[in-house]
């Protein structure tokens, strides 16, 4: 591929960066070839211009794709190269917290300077037995990978750990070692594993130290060689040691430590053993407080001193040897304190009586003077004489510092021997894996002697590193039979040549160390002469004459020659190792033992100057002669390097580089620069680049062809999927260069895979765009006719309102026409009128003006007359009306009178609303009366109106004829006048009766306003007592809701108090039940391994004696309690014969071995105790529970009690008053003029006795609710007594009706019965008919699975398959149903053969008792319908009593039919199910029956140790272990149903009672077999899970379920197991059938249901536990469609439950971890609504587990999303406040304790006939 088709816009490469190295950038414009520099924007946005370089033209480095980003192993990525490689690390160490990867062979670990929780049991347990490709990278795969290669291949293995100081060398060993220990286990009960793991803190202690880069950092090298035997398993250990660093004993720089026992010494220095030792603070000692650092933060040295003692004993260092090395470690440190001054400028003195010389002395057992001699002096020897020379204060200090050195380093060797020597033991070793912690390449500011000798050991570990990578390379190609090309690699032979070769640097400095006058720079001016000028890797530094550099495979390194003389002697003071040699103290002359006068080839004292002091452990090989001691440290190390290397060529290595992330310590935080420094010298680079030089990526042909499906047509897809992927490579990859085909394998170069990422994205990303594209054209289809249809509908209503609008319009127009029409009229008309009568009213005036004139002329004269007429008159009326006057005032007076007793009695009726009505009544007749006769009156005055103007009309037209009739018209007047009086006293009368009528309105008013506040007042009292009525409710429905509530509050409160109590009581039995069951896992695994001695020491026996045999002992752990005598006697005679025929045993084993079963059998009965009183104090805490709760309950009644009598009281004063304001009203109407039965007093007195009503409902309501009360708490106290008085008595016996509260109750307790019986009723009906739908339900959904499931795997075939497929299902089909047809028809005839041996033995049973016994006698399966005809009564003979006889000599005979040689899958199918447990108990019957304790005893002894024998031989098969655990269960329950005990007789029939064991108890025997039952249990558990371990991961994760769903990922050197179905893989089906084929042989082997039911339980704790352990460990699994495939394989389980009916035995919910886990992949990870979500839902899960899953999680495709680190941290923050174990597997040892519920048989023992395939004939049936 060109360049140009790479670096396109878009994509993404990799730019130098001073501060991170590399960083990231995205072309946003094409390269062309030629162009000079690259267009990029940087992450941030930058836009930046990259100028190639001209010379080379190299473009950068393009980046993977994201889907690459984060993988496992380095090779996986497709573009190998340093900055994806750093990028990679960084990836999965601060965002996925993952500090391991693999890179090839290598395992890189990132040191995260925090204590992770993946070092647990669990882990190891997870990663035993897997291959190193299928788990996420892990120190512990690499040490499964050295175990396995070790057992499967027979060859050493050697593990190198290697890393800079800090990176975490020590505790990956450490870890590489417990990995070991915990699997593999010891071959001895030595515990070697334990002593292997106890070297660690020893070795820490001695030999590590604070630096400034690690607080914990090994300053030695050393190898470890795990010895193991032919079983693989640990038999010892041996450790070599490497450069002790010395100089730190007297000498630390800032911040740094001394070794940490001297810490931990002066921080025990209070202890009373140490008095003596004169330890202080270790601030007061010279050695240990030069680097101002005398405490590690979170780390106790007196702790960490008792660990060390603790590990010294297990080790076998006794107390006394421990005493003896912390005194020679405390005489150093005063030692160090000795003060050395000047005497003269050339000789020194210690002051007489130095209290830290006296204390030196005094420990090592010294001469004060000859020690205090000899640190100021030496000797010095010629030819002839020897002199003794004075050492200036200077010198003197470098020798008591060199003295100290010295001691510490023999000491150190001391240690380490012994260490060795606890580890070795005698057995062979037969293989061994070394491991090997060694110092990383360095280079410092100033580099030394100790800088050289470490990168050289480095130059040699990666020249065989680059070996082996090379040739796994070679191995590779060459098995896929790829043509081999040579890769360049780096070889640093040369420089391996230029350190060690003859004349080399080593060499030359041997050589100059022999020179008398040797020096640094007589050295340095050799180098410069010898490889200036003949090797390119030497250099000699511009400013300096004392250095030199050698570039080496990481880096140049320079190295000052200052001290490499003095480093390289290594040189100590002669007579000072005489003086120590002539210690009485034993320890230090042990220490100095064989030690040569000649310590130095010159006999010269070393001077000061370097950095460290060099030691290595001597060699054991070597000799004592003084050529061997005068070996140079560089020739120590170049010859223990040379061992050590050819140890390592000689196995097979595995690499684990240590890689610091930063030089602060601080917790997962990544420092690019040191991480690529660190990367370049510990060779992963190299190794990138030796694999990018070849074919990095590889795939098999199954995982390309399902990767890259989507770039194959349908016509492209051939049968041969080899041929496939060839003939599309072809195709998609023209350059045939870039890949390769192998036989199983396809090869591809460098960035290959990148770029058919980049096709199937691209193809991938078309086919959304086009789906992209259908589903958007339909949606905007779907959405532009759902427009089109709304705008229609607008469309059709507008016009329909426009229309209507229009017709409005039209409307409106007309009608306002209409009424234009009809105003116009109306104004015209009007306005006519108006002239109209404005003309008639001007005729009218004028006429009317003219009349009057005429009239007023008349009137003059007339009045005139009339005038003297009136005069006249007037005084004659004067008089009458005198008169009158005085009649009427008399009159008044009377009627005064009389109006006044009228008015009283008018007041009384009106006070009455009736009165009124009536008075209104009759006032309104008057009225209408007055009315009537007012209007007649005015008709007539209108009449007469009418007739006067018509007079006066015709008078003024016939005034002239008038005049000629005056004597006519005079008459006229005269009636005028007549009628003019008339007309006047009738409008007097009319103004007389208008004012009566006002008076009477105004009365009628005053009496309505009286009425209408008489009313008002009324509704206001009625309104008040309504009021007062809902108030009362009120507080009655908050009373009644605060009783429910408080009486729902202590039910829950009670319930939830009981339920946590019974919770806590429960787990705490099981914990006791799981530990009680663990011991006698313990007790069993003594047992055995007992038994295994037993036989090792009669093997023993038989070789060195040929005629003695020892017989097998028949005595049962289990019978412990019975037997201890005899078994502690016959245990310590194979004790003793052991002790005298090996040699090799330890004689105190059986020793242990008894006391540890006595200890197991005290354990036992004080947890039976314990268990006993665990249950007693869960009696009393419930009565105590319930007392106060009863108190309480007291209280709050009592408080109800007394509120409800206050609103009894409340009550009755309102009823007392409306009783009052009644009587009252009746008083003041019975002398009022209203009388009670008026409607107004009717209301009032209605409305008050509706209120009356509704305060008694309430009443019987309140009285209801105290019936219930009183009920449910007769209810809640009826279990404990019958007679206790009822806390609401005194409550009830305060009402006044008894007979209410009685009602109440009952009618209470009949509706209660009534609804109970309907819902039972309803609730039958409903069971009844969910069942049956259930079942027609799941039917339909097992033929649609198997439908859906033929459908979808014919779709995928071809279609010349597809007929295949449908032919094999169909025969699939029958086959099954043939298959249940034949199992059907096994039943049947099972069925009949038992039938027909029960016809035999009743028709054996009617011939002896004969044929005239009644119907009554004979069984249901004899009666027939026969007519009874009179028979003669035999005597009855004896019946069969369900006994068995046997012989004494017999009873092995009867074990060994019954139990040794019984196999289940033979004569045992045909049995009926428990028929050994039904004989061995007839048998026991008889012994019972016969009194014989003896027989009991060896019977059921010999039974027991039978079936431990048979369980040991066959321990491995599952029908077997079933099979017997069904048959103890049943013998078990068989001893409990006739034991006689009443608990356990009230299942039986009055036959079976009668059978009852009548003459020994045994309780203690049921203990022991019931122990015994626990023990086959467990290891049926076992059993199953070692069946069911290799198919779960595969099954449950590894197989697509669901075709299709799952894509698998580029993989890289390592193998990972693919997900597609090969041959041989496990299946879900594979799972399903095992377990319906273990459900299947529990039932035919009688398993008692809640047994099988408690072992599918764990069945599923195991399926669910071994899953989600496995996806926690492998980040290639945790992804969205893993999590879909799970919750399939999920739902199958769930539907196996179904079909089995098992789904109320919890097996469901131990799933529920790993279906929440399953829904954690799919579920949306982006905002705090999800993370909401999340902790909701992910309940079972623990706060670690959920982390890791997000952190694991890897997006399969492009399209997915990562789960981003805020989220994470989002998440952590909500679940902080959980209080949970942060273990992140689960334990997939547990397991859940077991119970044997008593299940009593319904078969009688009478009827049993023995098969005589069982060759039990010798039994007599009793």
């Amino acid at each position: 591929m060109a360049a140009s088709e790479l670096y396109t816009k878009s994509a993404r490469v990799w730019i130098p960066d001073a501060e991170e190295v590399w960083k990231s950038a995205e072309l946003i414009k094409d390269y062309k070839n030629g162009d000079a520099s690259l267009q990029l924007m940087l992450e941030d946005g930058t836009n930046i211009e990259h100028k190639l370089d001209p010379k080379t033209k190299n473009l950068p480095y393009l980046r993977n794709p994201d889907i690459l980003v984060g993988e496992n192993d380095l090779t996986a990525l497709s573009y190998l190269h340093e900055p994806a490689v750093l990028h990679n690390l960084k990836v999965r160490f601060m965002d996925s917290k993952l500090i391991y990867t693999y890179c090839g062979i290598v395992l890189v670990a990132i040191n995260p300077y925090e204590t992770l929780p993946i070092y647990g049991t669990e882990i190891i347990n997870a990663y035993s037995g897997q291959n190193m490709g299928d788990m996420d990278p892990h120190i512990f795969a690499v040490a499964e990978e050295a175990y396995k290669q070790m057992a499967r291949d027979e060859r050493n293995q050697s593990i190198i750990v290697s890393g800079e100081s800090g990176a975490g060398k020590t505790v990956s060993a450490k870890y590489a070692m417990r990995y070991f220990a915990t699997v593999s286990g010891s071959a001895s009960e030595a515990n070697v594993e334990e002593k292997v793991l106890a070297s660690n803190p020893i070795m820490e202690a001695i030999g590590n130290a604070k630096t400034t880069r690690n607080d914990n950092s090994s300053r030695f090298g050393k190898y470890i060689e795990i010895g193991f035997d032919r079983r693989y398993r640990i038999i010892g250990a041996n450790m070599r040691t490497y450069l002790l660093e010395k100089s730190r004993v007297v000498f630390q720089a800032d911040e740094e430590r001394n070794y940490h026992v001297f810490y931990q010494l002066c921080a025990s220095a209070h202890l009373p053993e140490f008095k003596n030792l004169r330890l202080s603070s270790a601030n007061d000692f010279l050695y240990t407080r030069q680097g101002r650092s005398p405490v590690i933060d979170g780390v106790d040295d007196t702790k960490e001193l008792r660990s060390t003692r603790h590990a010294f004993t297990l080790l076998g260092i006794n107390e006394s040897y421990q005493m003896g090395l912390f005194q020679v470690l405390a005489a150093i440190l005063h030692l160090g304190n000795v003060e050395i001054k000047d005497r003269d400028s050339d000789s020194s003195i210690i002051p007489p009586n130095n209290r830290h010389l006296t204390a030196f002395c005094e420990l090592v057992g010294v001469s004060y003077p000859d020690m205090s001699q000899w640190l100021c002096h030496r000797k010095l020897k010629t030819a002839t004489e020897t002199y003794i020379k004075p050492l200036p204060r200077l010198q003197a200090t470098n020798a008591r510092d060199a003295l100290s050195k010295h001691i510490y380093a023999k000491l150190f060797n001391w240690i380490v021997e012994h260490v060795n020597k606890a580890l070795i033991t005698n057995v062979k070793q037969h293989s061994f894996i070394g491991v090997l912690d060694i110092y990383g390449f360095e280079t410092f500011e100033i580099n030394s002697f100790e800088q050289f000798c470490i990168n050289y050991a480095n130059e040699k570990l990666q020249q065989q590193f680059n070996m082996h990578v090379f040739k796994l390379e070679q191995e590779e190609y060459m098995k896929e039979q790829i043509p081999w090309t040579l890769i360049d690699f780096y070889d640093n032979q040369p420089c391996i040549n230029l350190i060690e070769a003859k004349m080399g640097i080593l060499d030359l400095l041997d050589e100059e160390c022999k020179m008398p006058r040797g020096s640094d720079e007589s050295w340095a001016q050799k180098l410069y002469n010898t490889h200036l000028k003949t090797c390119s890797l030497f250099e000699k530094p511009r400013m300096s004459n004392r250095a030199f550099i050698i570039q080496h495979f990481a880096d140049k390194v320079e190295y000052r020659c200052d001290g490499f003389l003095e480093k390289n002697k290594d040189t100590v003071n002669e007579e000072q190792i005489n003086v120590l040699k002539a210690s009485k103290f034993d320890l230090l002359v042990e220490l100095f033992h064989g030690e040569e006068k000649a310590t130095t080839p010159t006999g010269q004292v070393p001077g000061t100057g370097g950095r460290t002091r060099l030691s290595i452990k001597p060699d054991k090989s070597r000799g004592t002669s003084s050529k061997e001691h005068k070996k140079t440290v560089g020739c120590q190390f170049r010859n223990s390097l040379q061992m050590l290397m050819e140890t390592l060529n000689a196995t097979t290595p595995h690499y684990v580089r240590c890689i610091k992330p930063n030089d602060f310590k601080m917790a997962f935080s990544f420092d690019p620069k040191r991480a690529v420094q660190q990367l370049r010298a510990c060779g992963v680079l190299e190794t990138i680049r030796i694999s990018a030089a070849g074919f990095p990526s590889r795939w098999t042909y199954q995982e390309f062809f399902s990767r890259y499906r989507v770039l194959m047509k349908q016509k492209d897809v051939l049968t041969d999927k080899k041929l496939t992927c060839k003939n599309v490579l072809e195709r998609l990859v023209q350059d045939q260069d870039k890949y390769q085909f192998g036989k199983t394998k396809i090869f591809f170069r460098a960035g290959q895979v990148a770029y058919l990422e980049k096709l199937r994205a691209d193809k991938l990303r078309a086919a959304c765009i086009r789906i992209q594209k259908t589903i958007r054209c339909w949606l905007a289809r779907k959405k532009y006719l759902r427009k089109r249809s709304a705008a229609i509908t607008i469309q059709r209503f507008t016009r329909g309102y426009q229309a209507r609008c229009l017709v409005k319009f039209m409307r409106r127009t007309q009608a306002a026409t209409v009424i234009q029409k009809y105003q116009r009229m109306y104004v015209a008309r009007k306005l006519y009128r108006q002239k109209q009568a404005a003309a008639l009213a001007i005729q009218t005036i004028l006429r009317a003006y003219m009349a009057r004139l005429k009239y007023q002329a008349l009137l003059r004269e007339h009045k005139a007359v009339i005038i003297q007429k009136h005069i006249r008159g007037w005084l004659a009326r004067c008089w009458y009306k005198r008169c009158l006057e005085a009649i009427v005032y008399l009159q008044c007076c009377i009627r005064r009178m009389r109006a006044k007793q009228q008015l009283k009695k008018l007041k009384i009726e009106a006070r009455s609303v009736e009165h009124f009505k009536k008075l209104n009544k009759g006032m309104e007749n008057k009225i209408m009366q007055l009315q009537r006769k007012i209007d007649e009156q005015s008709k007539d005055n209108r009449l007469v109106n009418e007739r006067l103007v018509g007079l006066e009309s015709s008078y003024t037209v016939e005034s002239e004829r008038m005049r000629s009739e005056l004597s006519r018209l005079r008459g006229a007047e005269e009636d005028a006048k007549n009628k003019g009086n008339q007309l006047s006293s009738l409008l007097e009368e009319l103004e007389r009766l208008k004012k009566e009528l006002s008076a009477t309105q105004q009365e009628k008013k005053t009496i309505e306003d009286w009425a209408q506040t008489y009313r008002d007042e009324m509704e206001k009292m009625v309104s008040e007592l309504k009021d007062q009525n809902g108030s009362l409710k009120t507080e009655k429905d908050d009373l009644n809701r605060l009783i429910q509530e408080q009486s729902q509050q202590m039910t829950e409160k009670m319930a939830r108090s009981i339920a946590a109590e019974t919770q806590q009581l429960e787990t705490d039995l099981n914990e006791e039940r799981s530990r009680y069951q663990n011991l006698l896992t313990e007790h069993l695994r003594l047992e055995e391994k007992y038994d295994d001695l037993k036989e090792v020491v009669a093997l023993s026996s038989n070789v060195s004696k040929p005629g003695h045999r020892r017989t097998d002992s028949t005595h049962s752990s289990n019978e412990s309690e019975y037997t201890y005598n005899s078994e502690y006697a016959e245990l310590e005679e194979g004790s003793r014969a052991s002790e005298d025929v090996t040699r090799g045993m330890d004689t105190s084993l059986t020793l242990k071995l008894q006391k540890r079963v006595t200890e197991l059998e005290q354990e036992k009965q004080s947890l039976r105790n314990e268990l006993e009183n665990k249950e007693e104090q869960f009696q009393r805490a419930r009565a105590r529970d319930d007392a106060q709760f009863k108190k309480a309950r007291g209280a709050e009644l009592e408080y109800e009690s007394l509120k409800r009598q206050e609103l009894e009281s409340e009550n009755k004063k309102l009823r007392h008053d409306l009783g009052e304001m009644r009587q009252s009203l009746l008083g003041n109407a019975a002398t009022g003029a209203g009388a009670p039965g008026s409607p107004a007093y009717k209301v009032l007195l209605d409305q008050l006795n509706a209120s009356c009503e509704e305060l008694q409902v309430r009443k019987e309501e309140v009285l209801i609710l105290r019936s219930q009360l009183v009920s449910q708490k007769e209810a809640m106290h009826h279990k404990e007594t019958m007679t206790e008085p009822s806390v609401f008595a005194d409550d009830v016996n305060k009402l006044k009706d008894a007979d209410e509260i009685k009602q109440a109750y009952i009618g209470l307790k009949d509706t209660n019965r009534l609804l109970e019986h309907q819902l039972q009723t309803q609730r039958r009906t409903y069971d009844n008919e969910v069942e049956s739908m259930r079942g027609e339900l799941q039917n339909v959904k097992e033929d649609n699975n198997r439908q859906q499931q033929l459908l979808a795997q014919n779709l995928q075939l071809p279609p010349e398959a597809r007929i295949e497929a449908s032919l094999q299902h169909e025969i699939t089909r029958l086959t099954n149903e043939n298959l249940d047809l034949m199992e059907q028809l096994e039943k049947q005839d099972r069925t009949i053969r038992k039938l027909k041996k029960q016809l035999k033995v009743y028709s054996k049973r009617i011939g002896e008792m004969g044929a005239g016994q009644t119907e009554g006698q004979t069984s249901p399966g004899q009666i027939v319908d026969e007519p009874i005809h009179p028979v003669n009564i035999p005597r009855r003979e004896k019946d069969f009593q369900g006994m068995l006889e046997y012989k004494k000599e017999d009873e092995m005979k009867l074990v060994k039919n019954l139990i040794l040689e019984l196999k289940p899958r033979g004569v045992a199918v045909n049995l009926i199910p428990g028929l050994p447990a039904y004989v061995l108990f007839m048998c026991l019957r008889h012994a019972d029956y016969v009194n014989d304790d003896q027989k009991v005893r060896t019977l059921l002894t010999s039974t027991i140790n039978s079936i431990k024998k048979i369980l040991k031989k066959r321990g491995d098969d599952f029908e077997t272990v079933s099979f017997w655990l069904s048959n103890t269960c049943r013998f078990l329950h068989c001893l409990k149903q006739y034991s006689g005990d009443e608990a356990f007789m009230k299942h039986n029939t009055t036959r079976q009672n009668e059978h009852s064991l009548n003459n020994f108890d045994l309780a203690e025997y049921r203990q022991v077999i019931s122990d015994l039952a626990i023990q086959i249990y467990q290891q049926l558990i076992k059993c199953m899970e070692n069946i069911l371990q290799p198919m779960i991961v595969s099954g449950m994760l590894e197989h697509e379920t669901i075709q299709g769903v799952s894509g698998v990922k580029p993989t890289g050197l390592r193998k990972r197991t693919s997900s597609i179905a090969d041959e041989g893989t496990y299946t879900l089906e594979s799972i399903l059938r095992q377990l319906s084929a273990f459900h299947s042989t529990m039932c035919q082997h009688g398993t008692d249901p809640e047994l099988i039911k408690q072992v599918v339980k764990q069945q599923f704790y195991i399926i669910g536990a071994v899953t989600l352990n496995n996806l926690l460990l492998r980040k290639d699994m945790c992804s969205w469609s893993k999590g879909m495939q799970i919750r399939y394989n999920v739902s199958q389980l769930e539907e196996w439950l179904r079909d089995k009916g098992l789904m109320t035995c919890g097996a469901k919910e131990t799933l529920e971890p790993l279906i929440q886990a399953a829904q954690l992949l799919q579920v949306k990870k982006k905002t705090d609504e999800d993370a909401e979500a999340i902790c909701s839902m992910c309940l079972a899960l623990t706060t670690a587990q959920i982390v890791k899953v997000l952190n694991l999680y890897t997006p399969v495709n492009e399209f997915e999303e990562r789960v981003s680190v805020a989220f994470i941290r989002t998440i952590q923050t909500r679940l902080r406040d959980r209080c949970e174990s942060p273990q992140l597997l689960m334990d997939t040892k547990m397991i859940y304790p077991v119970t044997f519920p008593f299940n009593p048989s319904t078969l009688a023992l009478e009827t049993i006939q023995i098969p005589s395939s069982l060759n039990l004939s010798f039994l007599t049936r009793v």
